[in-house]
């Protein structure tokens, strides 16, 4: 679409605000909004944001980056094609924008414009990137200064699919209204929570539509007077909220999945291997873009179902790199892989950007996928020495370790530059230190309603 056809499509819709929406560097999507007289103008120059707010963490606690204060602005610039009315917002849409300077060039501390740049490297290699998050949410009602689960059925259970049928309903109607195509739906391990797979797409569509999920989500549960909370541990003492990244490798007209070779192991081509050997290899700092946020680090546990060890193999799901199983028939069409180790905390434009970023760095350097780091058994049950043997590392156990790895991972760095890079190491470090010095109520109360 361009800025006219956008300006049609909002009248017809009878649309009178559309917010132009962003994802920070502590995961929160924030935006701001433009009313339609004069929505071609915005449209086309973008909206002022001050410089700052990259340098804002999820305490709304400003972080001293340098070039990251109350001097300086940029502009919002919307994606025209990533226009959208919202089903739960009658009269509102909703675009999602790069951020520009004022020269027009793209910001250096653009998290959008950093996994259009990965997706620019993946096509000079030769492919292209499909992409899906595969998120989970819990349920919950508010009770005084708690937050309970709405029900406490069991992992797969019908009487889940009952308690959760209305908003399940509405969910999967307003995600349809925006063209997003669900695929499967069930409630998982946790009380209260729910999965709902929607279909892959182009990675910078992939990272939009898990944002429109997110908001879609909340405000659904919330029409029903309820809270969807995405974040990764929500309750100490229930199964975690993974957002699981499915992605496979299409040749440049999008004809052929570059991951299968049916000649090869699991059916995995030499170039699946090589871009899994990139991730395995980066994967310690790239849990710090994909598993981000304090609260992750208690969901991404051995035996958790979150994959804990850089490892890989055939529908292994304690596996970091699940190669999953195909469809009869659909054998070429079908063949992905799942990164487990990620969550709803997450931007998911740095997320699938480092993804890319890593499994590249395998591709330009010919890795291959050794036997030891193949896991056919829950890694959690080989010895400290069997998995060293094998190449098989703990990732981190805490944010502060991940941060660690990131900062110490010269590609994934120098793919975010310099002002991202800095920027996002502010932002999570503070939040590793604040939520460090404060007990688990605190944390729970300040990641629950964020995500």
């Amino acid at each position: 679409m361009d800025v006219d056809e956008v300006v049609r499509a909002a009248a017809a819709a009878d649309v009178r605000l559309v917010r132009f929406l962003y994802c920070d560097n502590g995961g929160v999507i924030r935006g701001k909004t433009a009313y339609r007289d004069g929505l071609a103008e915005r449209l086309r120059s973008g909206i002022g944001l001050t410089v700052a707010m990259q340098a804002m963490n999820a305490l709304d606690q400003l972080q001293p980056v340098e070039g990251m204060g109350p001097v300086g602005e940029i502009r919002l610039v919307p994606d025209p094609d990533s226009f959208t009315p919202l089903p739960y917002a009658p009269g509102q849409a909703l675009v999602f924008v790069d951020m520009r300077t004022l020269d027009g060039t793209p910001w250096g501390a653009c998290p959008r414009s950093f996994l259009q740049r990965a997706m620019a490297e993946a096509r000079a290699a030769g492919f292209t990137v499909q992409a899906a998050f595969e998120p989970e949410w819990s349920l919950a009602r508010r009770e005084g200064d708690e937050y309970r689960p709405y029900d406490q059925s069991l992992c797969f259970s019908t009487i889940g699919m009952l308690t959760a049928a209305p908003v399940i309903a509405d969910v999967v109607k307003a995600l349809a209204a925006q063209g997003l195509v669900v695929e499967q739906y069930y409630p998982e391990l946790g009380h209260g929570q729910q999965e709902l797979s929607i279909r892959h797409a182009d990675a910078l569509r992939a990272a939009d539509n898990q944002l429109r999920y997110r908001e879609t989500v909340r405000a659904v549960a919330w029409e029903h007077g309820l809270i969807a909370s995405l974040a990764p541990k929500p309750w100490p003492d229930q199964a975690g909220n993974g957002a699981h990244i499915h992605w496979s490798l299409w040749d440049l007209d999008g004809a052929r999945n570059l991951l299968y070779d049916p000649a090869r192991p699991y059916g995995l081509s030499a170039l699946g291997r090589q871009f899994v050997a990139g991730v395995l290899d980066h994967l310690p700092a790239l849990v710090a873009l994909t598993c981000p946020s304090f609260n992750s680090y208690h969901r991404l546990q051995p035996r958790s179902w979150s994959s804990a060890y850089t490892c890989y193999g055939p529908d292994n799901r304690e596996a970091a790199v699940r190669i999953c199983s195909t469809f009869q028939g659909e054998e070429m069409a079908s063949t992905n892989l799942e990164l487990k180790a990620s969550d709803n905390s997450s931007n998911p434009y740095l997320a699938l950007g480092g993804l890319i970023t890593a499994g590249l760095d395998g591709v330009r350097r010919k890795l291959d996928l050794d036997e030891g780091r193949l896991a056919l058994v829950d890694p959690a049950t080989l010895t400290d020495a069997e998995r060293a043997e094998r190449g098989i590392r703990r990732l981190p156990s805490s944010l502060g370790e991940a941060l660690d790895a990131l900062e110490a991972d010269g590609v994934l760095l120098g793919a975010l530059g310099d002002l991202l890079a800095r920027s996002y190491l502010a932002v999570r470090r503070s939040e590793w230190q604040a939520f460090s010095s404060h007990d688990a109520l605190y944390e729970q109360a300040h990641h629950f309603f964020k995500y």
